[in-house]
């Protein structure tokens, strides 16, 4: 078990998106969110405490949680002397990253001299079957969307807590390092080996009650040249009965890629349900959340009404303005189902 409460290193965050596991674990687990820790050119700020790392251990921090994510998901050198030194202090250190802890030669050594332990969340610890695609019991919801971190974890964790809200059976199903981090369990789904991505996603998603919902976080994007992949098994391996399209609509282009202009929302919405409509004919588009983030409340409210009339669904943005909206859509579709 990875000890709470953290203090989140941003590292060198060239800007807040590249923080985004850190701001996940802010927003959604602030009782465990005590400290910050920065280097010098860091463009992130949790709006937390800036600490050393023996600040971070006085204040009664037990790990600290690389928040940090690049290009590739490498542990840089210039992060070292801080880690190092987190450990010498009496820290844990977590990573969700693709290279792991254990791997790097001097953080090892510090942990093993220190009684530190080092936990790579993006580590499989499970055999995970080849997907069969068999129909399973209960409802699925999977966040679908038009580019990589535009909201697909918050969405499903915002109407995971509207569902426990009205008394309903729901689990938000974490499949990336950071919802890993939040709940405590899940599948780090893009180091598992291609063959078995769609097969670990059924596994996380088993048969279950009739009413109950898993809330399946979503990766990547069907339309994303580096992460389609991910984004097709979740499809496939989640069978599911409901989708979520989650857009961030002030975007010029696809994450990382210049050359790649954001695809319609329209387009979204038909490519993703062709897919999930192999496994689950019965799937359905119930709803579209907006990441408004980067939108005055005026300009948010305006550009949810006008989506809402040209799209013909139900569209919010469920982490300002909360997941009813969403969550409304997902019973009246169980409804029809009974």
């Amino acid at each position: 078990m990875i000890k709470t409460p953290y203090v989140l290193f941003l590292g060198d965050a060239p800007d807040p998106l590249a923080a985004k596991l850190a701001q996940g674990i802010t927003d959604w687990r602030p009782e465990s969110s005590i400290g910050q820790i920065r280097l010098p050119g860091c463009r992130a700020d949790m709006g937390l405490p800036d600490m050393t790392p023996r600040a971070a251990l006085a204040a009664g921090a037990k790990t600290l949680v690389i928040g940090v994510a690049n290009r590739g998901g490498i542990i840089s050198q210039a992060w070292h002397d801080t880690l190092v030194e987190a450990l010498e202090a009496g820290l844990d250190i977590a990573s969700g990253l693709h290279s792991l802890l254990r791997n790097e030669s001097r953080l090892a050594k510090a942990a093993g001299a220190n009684g530190r332990e080092l936990h790579d969340v993006r580590l499989p610890t499970t055999a995970y079957p080849i997907a069969d695609g068999k129909p399973r019991s209960g409802l699925r919801c999977l966040a679908v969307g038009s580019d990589c971190s535009v909201g697909k974890m918050y969405t499903m964790l915002a109407v995971e807590r509207e569902m426990h809200q009205r008394g309903l059976k729901a689990s938000f199903r974490a499949t990336g390092q950071t919802g890993i981090l939040i709940t405590g369990n899940g599948v780090p789904l893009d180091a598992v080996v291609a063959d078995f991505m769609s097969g670990a996603i059924e596994q996380l998603t088993p048969n279950n009650d009739p009413e109950h919902w898993d809330l399946i976080e979503g990766q990547g994007s069907l339309f994303h040249v580096s992460y389609s992949g991910v984004s097709l098994a979740l499809i496939h391996g989640g069978a599911p009965d409901a989708l979520v399209v989650c857009h961030e609509p002030t975007r010029k282009h696809m994450r990382g890629l210049p050359e790649y202009p954001l695809p319609s929302l329209e387009d979204v919405r038909d490519s993703a349900l062709s897919m999930a409509r192999v496994v689950n004919p019965n799937c359905k588009v119930v709803g579209i959340s907006i990441n408004s983030s980067g939108m005055s409340e005026a300009k948010a409210t305006a550009y949810l009404g006008e989506l809402e009339e040209r799209m013909q669904l139900p569209c919010i943005d469920p982490f300002r303005y909360g997941a009813g909206k969403l969550v409304d859509a997902l019973q009246s579709y169980q409804a029809q189902r009974v």
